[in-house]
């Protein structure tokens, strides 16, 4: 015996299917870990997303005010500016000097094992205005843990 599904419940099936995939291009996961490495080297962000999620991880082990991360995103030009700046912020405000413009988003310091996420607004990344970068601003990371973002159709 057929039977007939109503359109209703296949259209509703079909938009619940759709949900997910439309919601996970609007946000990544990120690691970092004790040995100062991010898991990306470049975030792809789509223009059609309102907002943009990053969420870290931090893998290792080691104590937040040892081996903390965080993940600031700026334009590239003022990423050393920012990281100066943010060192000697201190740790009390995330290593972000307090109400600097230069930042886009950030996500706060997290120690092993913590996780954090943070959203940016995806209409302060203006291909104009980039390139665009994410990077920990714990003293001495962003040497090696930076990467780039990339803005897409």
């Amino acid at each position: 015996m057929i039977r007939k599904t109503p359109f209703a419940l296949v259209l509703a099936l079909a938009l619940t299917s759709l949900a997910p995939a439309a919601s996970a291009a609007c946000s990544v996961e990120l690691q970092g870990n004790d040995a100062m490495k991010f898991n990306l080297a470049n975030i792809d962000v789509s223009k059609k997303c309102v907002t943009f999620e990053i969420k870290l991880r931090h893998t290792g082990k080691m104590a937040r005010n040892v081996m903390g991360h965080n993940v600031v995103v700026s334009r590239s030009a003022d990423m050393a500016a920012i990281n100066a700046d943010g060192i000697k912020a201190g740790l009390a405000t995330e290593y972000i000097k307090p109400g600097d413009p230069r930042v886009i988003a950030h996500s706060k310091v997290i120690g092993g094992g913590e996780n954090t996420s943070f959203v940016i607004p995806v209409g302060k990344l203006n291909a104009a205005n980039g390139p665009y970068s994410f990077f920990c601003s714990f003293p001495g990371h962003a040497a090696l843990m930076k990467g780039t973002i990339t803005l897409k159709p």
